[in-house]
C-alpha cells in the first residue's frame, strides 16, 4: 500500500496536474477572444470601405483566415491538454506499477499466483500503451484532415470592365 506521505504526493501531483490542464485551457479560450476581437474589428473595418465590390474578395480572405487560425488554436489546444492526460496517465501507471509489486513482494508466497499478478499488469500495461498509441495516431489523422480541409482558400478573381467596354456602353447610351 501506499504511505501517507506517497499518498500526499499523489494527489498533490493530481492537483498539479489539474491546476495546469484548466491553465491551458484557459489559454486557448483567450487565444479564441483574441481572434474573435481581430476579426470583428477588420470585419467592421471592411464594411465600412466604400466599394461593395472590392470587399467581397476581402471578407471571403477574412473567413478562410479566421478558420485556419481557429483550427491552429483548436489544435493546439487539444495538443497540450493530451501531453498532459497523457504524463498523467503515465504518472498513474507508475504508482499502480509500485503499488502492486510492493503488494506482491509483501504477499506470503502463494505458489505462482504472484508471477501471474505482475504478468497480469504487465499485460495491461502493455495493452494500455497500445491504445494510448492508436488515441494519438487518430488524433494527428484528425489534425492532419481539418488541416487539408481548411487551406486557404484560392484567390477570387473579380470581374473588372475594360476601358472599351465602359466607353462602348458610353457611346451605346448616347
Amino acid at each position: 500500500m501506499l504511505t501517507p506521505e506517497q499518498l500526499a504526493a499523489a494527489n498533490k501531483a493530481g492537483l498539479d496536474a489539474l491546476v495546469e490542464l484548466t491553465r491551458k485551457s484557459f489559454e486557448g479560450i483567450e487565444k479564441l477572444v483574441e481572434l474573435n476581437l481581430r476579426t470583428m474589428r477588420g470585419t467592421i473595418g471592411n464594411s465600412l470601405a466604400p466599394n461593395a465590390a472590392g470587399r467581397m474578395p476581402a471578407m471571403a480572405e477574412t473567413a478562410g483566415a479566421y478558420s485556419r487560425e481557429l483550427c491552429e488554436i483548436a489544435l493546439g489546444t487539444q495538443k497540450e491538454v493530451q501531453r498532459l492526460v497523457h504524463a498523467q496517465l503515465a504518472a498513474a501507471q507508475q504508482t499502480i506499477l509500485v503499488m502492486v509489486d510492493t503488494t506482491v513482494k509483501n504477499a506470503p508466497e502463494a505458489g505462482g499466483s504472484t508471477e501471474m499478478v505482475r504478468t497480469a499488469v504487465s499485460a495491461a500495461n502493455a495493452a494500455m500503451e497500445r491504445v494510448q498509441q492508436a488515441a494519438r495516431q487518430a488524433v494527428d489523422r484528425t489534425g492532419a484532415q481539418v488541416d487539408a480541409i481548411v487551406q486557404p482558400p484560392a484567390p477570387l478573381k473579380t470581374a473588372h470592365r475594360s476601358e472599351a467596354a465602359d466607353a462602348s456602353i458610353t457611346s451605346v447610351g448616347s
